[in-house]
């Protein structure tokens, strides 16, 4: 679990996290929504270590990041799995070898070790046949499968994704998140999802935080956003007519 108490972040006079408090449970698909320049990105690379912050703390499993020593910040982060918006696979090497690249930077194994891993995980994202392409042979829902398998190669106790959907169509998106879903729930991950996409918070959102102008505006559940009155949450979500259709069935079926 992730345990995050009065967060704070300014970048000179901007103010752009004012206070977050919030918690990422263990085995669950925890969302983190809302639009452009409401933090988000900004919080998720707070999660990651990546930003320091001003004020307030951020725990993982109990263990408050800034009091760590300088090595215990490097062994949480090679606990840390990450899924970036584009994928981020490297050009120059095949499928295979860009899944064992956090094996050769983080672990001792021999090669032979390492190379079972990763076909484990590349079993695992349903790409057995993948190993020898290059990402530039393979589609846009391969490179995020193969991007996942990289980001779990390493076992982690924490897995982030930057929009991971980004650029796929509907149905492949879907698939990404259902892989997501089970392999969190099966390895027992936390995992945090930064997104846009609505499908998605109907799909797998089971924890959901609403930001706006760096707040904390909601929490909640993918049953729960369909109940809220706060307009703000209702006005995102709900900027589309299928959705409110579809609010409004759950909410009549409900009675």
């Amino acid at each position: 679990m992730i345990e995050v108490k009065n967060i704070h972040k300014s970048f000179g006079d901007a103010h752009i996290l004012k206070g977050i408090s919030t918690t990422f449970e263990k085995g669950k698909t925890n969302l983190i929504i809302g639009q452009s320049g409401s933090g988000k990105t900004v919080f998720l690379k707070c999660l990651l270590g990546l930003f320091n912050f001003e004020k307030g703390s951020i725990s993982y499993e109990g263990k408050d990041f800034n009091e760590l020593s300088t090595d215990a910040r490097a062994d949480l982060r090679a606990e840390m799995g990450m899924v970036f918006q584009g994928s981020a696979l490297f050009d120059s090497m095949t499928i295979l070898e860009n899944v064992m690249f956090p094996l050769r930077m983080f672990t001792r194994q021999s090669k032979s070790e390492m190379k079972d891993r990763a076909d484990f995980v590349l079993n695992r994202v349903n790409l057995s046949d993948a190993h020898n392409k290059m990402p530039s042979e393979a589609s846009g829902g391969m490179q995020k499968r193969v991007a996942i398998a990289r980001a779990i190669v390493n076992k982690p106790k924490y897995l982030f994704c930057d929009e991971p959907n980004s650029g796929l169509d509907p149905k492949t998106a879907m698939v990404i998140d259902n892989l997501i879903q089970e392999i969190t729930n099966e390895f027992d991950i936390t995992t945090v999802i930064n997104t846009h996409d609505m499908n998605s918070v109907m799909e797998i959102g089971e924890k959901i935080l609403f930001l706006k102008d760096g707040l904390k505006e909601w929490e909640g559940s993918k049953e729960n956003i369909f109940k809220t009155d706060n307009e703000a949450v209702t006005n995102f979500v709900y900027s589309s007519e299928l959705f409110k259709k579809v609010r409004k069935m759950y909410i009549e079926g409900d009675q």
